[in-house]
């Protein structure tokens, strides 16, 4: 992390804070939703679409959950003070690419490199 400033880990550092209470207030709203509540009524069509709409719904919130995790995870290293580092080859992770993606934990040739080998 020696390549990053104080400040600019302050501000990247907020800037996961800031996500993730975004992320839990909007898992709280989708709670407090009575659109999630399950209805017997309507016909098959309306039950299927209702079940449709749950379905996305959850998908969503694993999504979230998975970031929620990142960016705990991203919080940890800050705390331990490895943060910016790739974890696949050590080296320094750019500021810039950190505030654009703050949950990365690879360089962008990295990053590159594990894409091409999923799309093979």
């Amino acid at each position: 992390m020696h390549h990053l400033t104080e400040e600019q880990i302050n501000e990247l550092k907020a800037i996961l804070l800031e996500m993730r209470r975004k992320l839990i207030e909007s898992a709280e709203q989708q709670i407090k939703d009575p659109s999630n509540v399950v209805f017997e009524g309507g016909d098959e069509i309306d039950r299927a679409d209702m079940e449709t709409d749950r379905f996305i719904t959850f998908r969503i919130r694993g999504r979230e959950a998975k970031l929620i995790h990142k960016i705990d995870y991203a919080l940890m290293k800050i705390e331990m003070g490895n943060y910016g580092i790739c974890e696949n080859c050590g080296t320094e992770i750019p500021y810039e690419r950190l505030k654009a993606r703050p949950v990365t934990t690879m360089c962008i040739k990295c990053k590159e490199l594990e894409e091409e080998m999923e799309n093979d």
